[in-house]
């Protein structure tokens, strides 16, 4: 029988690794079709792979069977030349370093551009090798990468080196974030070689990675690279720790798994019944999240009452994968149909993805025995973003990147530029000084999670988690943070120390007035409630360039303002009040309601057969009644006055800010009446009251007076003390606005005040509110589309 070339025997395999030792056609032996293959090969022009990254070349093909690996074997020469006769600390070839870091990358499935950066990254740092020269030989691509890991000189910058080399790869990043995974490959490998380090070196290093890389690792998304960054970093800082934690790791992996193995079975059987095609698998713990667990346990005491121990589903969790994301629904279906879900323990960050682009369902159920196992769920596409972050989405120069790899198509993934990094080159550029970048940098990192929260204009606002209100004024921008005078939260006005929660729906309220007019600006303690380097970098600025200023208290009218008529009664000598039956009877007007005209008025006989006369509903007169002094019929006199002039006392709530007393006073001055007294009480949840006595020149300008203060920026309430119950005329003067209806602003259950029901109780600690009279405050929407009971009247 002839067999033709290339014709398998029937039966026999048909690649040549499954061929196995069957001798190649034309009798050929296996060294001779070797050469012979090179020899093609180099016939072709290709130069051949350099047998040492023939294993790095393996791993790449698998991500990337297209790859150009003659660029590879290129950078490989290159690297090996430059690097040829330097030692690392181990006493290996430098050129082992590159390669290690590379076959990181490789296996993380990062492309050939990013892997011949890293073959390169050191060379312009430690040997003769130019950028230029790197650029010349493989593009400007690889020159940038290259140029954003190499360290800067201390010969140059000193102490602030190190600092200032992380600024440099952090702005870099920001252009391509591929600087900075190489970068967490480069310190991985210096991390598993870190033994051969002096031990204050190795403290050093492994507190900058655990402050700094560590949680960029995290916010990439690379999951792998955290992991035994941290388990490596354990070990060097607590190593007595990290050895029982190891111990019990070990000791768990050599006995039998009675829970974890037999339910990921029976959940695989389950989901089989039910037609759902997935892969169950159990995915254990590594040190430090088994370390982590453990605290947990021994902070929480059992039913007995005595810190609880390791329990078996503590050293893994299970993890299945499915196609497509209607799937992971399927899976949560079943395991919460046939076992007991344990409430607050479902996530679901595959509708909302965390900030680093991470996927998944998490739940945990309940077994029969009452062990606790926790399930992840997600898609293949989701699983590989989760292991190796942005490195999954590919490169980001190239076009499609991320978007062509058979993903589903409500994949949330984005690969831009992720939001934290966008915020970090914000604020770095207004902090020159390396120390004060330094501490801000670590303070950012040091949040391990964000937090989502929307304003009423439907904004999405990204914050770490413990950002207050004072953060996200700041993230809408510099100039609503220095105009903003509160918050409300989830429909409640509250203070700006208000911590926001994951899902808060907040409105911003910045001052009225000319947008070309200086703004009030920040309070010193606002620092104390800014928990991102934007929002402090912002209000230090502030303060540095606004030193604070101690207002003057006006206790008079301004120059060129009428002075009050405080003569004019006595000149026309008629008492303001008179009292029937009892003609020329002295009358003194109360001091604890200061009733004006029109107000309705009683009076009471006191000692030396005078008369007080207080507003109708002040409980020192209803005390009075109580206690059987009858009330006299009296009436204003039309025209008549107290010799010193009328005085009234007005309270003002408002948002504490600086220069809220010289406002006031300042539009009290303004209508031309004088302050006789001032009284500001202690800020309470940053608000405050300040309450005046004012001497009228007529009684008329009271409701001018009472609409310039709820003019001022920040007052949300202006208010006569005693007023009786539902006397809105009171507290709403006539000409300054109609009065609010019943449970809208009226009293502390109205909805304008608390946002919710009207017996609903005031917050412990914090007065309640009114409501925001006038306009003296805006939102951050459109005021128009706000409902009236919010925007109050006009006027």
């Amino acid at each position: 029988m002839t067999i033709e070339a290339g014709q398998p025997l029937a039966g026999q395999p048909t690649s040549a690794r499954q061929a196995g030792a069957r001798r190649p056609l034309g009798g050929l032996g296996r060294a001779a079709l070797g050469r012979a293959g090179r020899a093609a090969l180099l016939a072709t022009g290709r130069p051949p792979v350099p047998d040492a990254i023939e294993p790095l070349v393996r791993v790449h093909r698998s991500h990337h069977p297209q790859a150009d690996l003659g660029l590879l074997g290129r950078a490989y020469r290159l690297a090996e030349a430059s690097h040829r006769g330097q030692k690392r600390k181990s006493g290996e070839p430098y050129i082992t370093h590159p390669l290690a870091v590379t076959m990181i990358l490789a296996q993380l499935g990062a492309g050939t551009t990013t892997l011949v950066a890293s073959l390169l990254h050191d060379t312009v740092e430690d040997t003769d090798l130019t950028l230029d020269q790197v650029a010349e030989g493989f593009g400007p691509e690889v020159a940038y990468l290259v140029d954003g890991v190499t360290k800067l000189e201390k010969v140059d910058f000193g102490a602030a080196a190190e600092a200032e080399t992380f600024r440099k790869m952090l702005v870099a990043t920001g252009d391509d974030v591929r600087v900075m995974v190489i970068k967490l490959a480069d310190r991985l490998h210096n991390m598993r070689t870190i033994r051969h380090m002096k031990p204050a070196s190795q403290v050093r290093i492994a507190k900058v990675t655990r402050d700094v890389l560590i949680p960029l690792a995290e916010r990439l998304g690379i999951q792998v690279l955290k992991a035994e960054l941290e388990d490596i970093v354990f070990a060097t800082l607590h190593p007595e720790e990290c050895r029982r934690t190891r111990a019990l790791l070990a000791g768990h992996e050599d006995g039998p798994d009675t829970l974890l193995d037999p339910f990921a079975r029976t959940l695989a059987r389950q989901l089989a019944e039910a037609g759902v095609a997935a892969e169950v698998a159990v995915r254990p713990r590594h040190c430090v999240s088994l370390h982590r667990v453990l605290l947990k346990r021994a902070a929480a005491p059992g039913r007995d009452g005595r810190p609880q121990g390791p329990q078996p589903a503590d050293f893994g969790r299970l993890l299945v994968v499915v196609e497509e994301n209607a799937d992971c629904y399927a899976v949560l279906g079943e395991l919460h149909t046939c076992w007991t879900p344990l409430p607050g323990e479902f996530k679901d960050f595959v509708a909302a993805p965390k900030f680093n682009l991470y996927q998944s369902l998490h739940t945990a159920v309940a077994l029969e025995g009452g062990a606790v196992v926790e399930v992840l769920v997600r898609t293949r596409r989701m699983h590989e973003v989760a292991e190796t972050g942005v490195v999954a989405l590919g490169d980001p120069r190239q076009p499609g990147a991320g978007a062509d790899q058979g993903g589903d198509e409500l994949d949330r993934t984005d690969p831009a530029r992720p939001g934290w990094l966008s915020r970090l080159l914000e604020w770095q550029q207004e902090t020159p000084d390396p120390d004060a970048f330094w501490s801000a940098l670590t303070a950012d990192l040091a949040g391990d999670r964000e937090i989502t929260v929307v304003t009423e204009t439907g904004e999405t606002l990204q914050l770490r988690a413990g950002a207050s209100c004072v953060d996200a004024a700041y993230l809408l921008g510099e100039e609503t943070g220095h105009r903003c005078i509160g918050a409300r939260v989830n429909g409640r006005l509250t203070a700006l120390s208000t911590v926001l929660q994951d899902g808060d729906r907040i409105a911003v309220l910045t001052e009225q007035g000319d947008p070309a007019a200086r703004p009030s600006g920040p309070a010193p303690d606002w620092l104390a409630h800014a928990r991102t380097p934007s929002a402090r970098l912002a209000i230090e600025r502030w303060l540095a360039d606004h030193p604070a200023r101690v207002p003057v208290v006006s206790t008079g009218p301004s120059a060129g303002q009428p002075v009050p008529p405080a003569h004019r009664a006595a000149e026309r000598g008629a008492a303001p009040v008179a009292v029937t039956g009892r003609p020329g009877v002295p009358v003194r007007l109360a001091r604890c309601c200061t009733p004006v005209p029109p107000d309705e008025v009683s009076g009471f006989a006191i000692r030396g057969g005078a008369v007080a006369v207080h507003r109708t509903g002040c409980p020192a007169g209803e005390r009075m009644r109580a206690d059987g002094r009858g009330a006299l019929e009296i009436h204003w006199q039309p025209g008549g006055a107290p010799p010193s002039g009328f005085r009234a006392t007005l309270r003002a709530e408002a948002l504490n800010r600086p220069r809220l007393l010289a406002d006031l006073t300042a539009a009290i001055s303004g209508e031309g009446v004088g302050i006789v007294s001032a009284e500001v009480e202690p800020p309470q949840e940053l608000r405050v009251r300040h309450t005046y006595t004012l001497e009228l020149p007529d009684p008329a300008v009271l409701a001018a007076v009472m609409r310039a203060m709820v003019r001022v920026s920040g007052v949300y309430d202006v208010s006569r003390p005693h007023a009786p119950e539902g006397a809105a005329a009171a507290r709403t003067p006539a000409g300054a606005a109609e009065p609010a209806p019943p449970g809208e602003g009226t009293g502390p259950g109205g909805a304008a005040a608390s946002g919710g029901n009207g017996d609903d109780p005031p917050a412990p600690g914090v007065r309640p509110s009114w409501g925001i009279h006038g306009r003296s405050a805006a939102f951050t929407g459109q005021w128009e589309n706000l409902p009236a009971r919010v925007r109050g009247p006009e006027g």
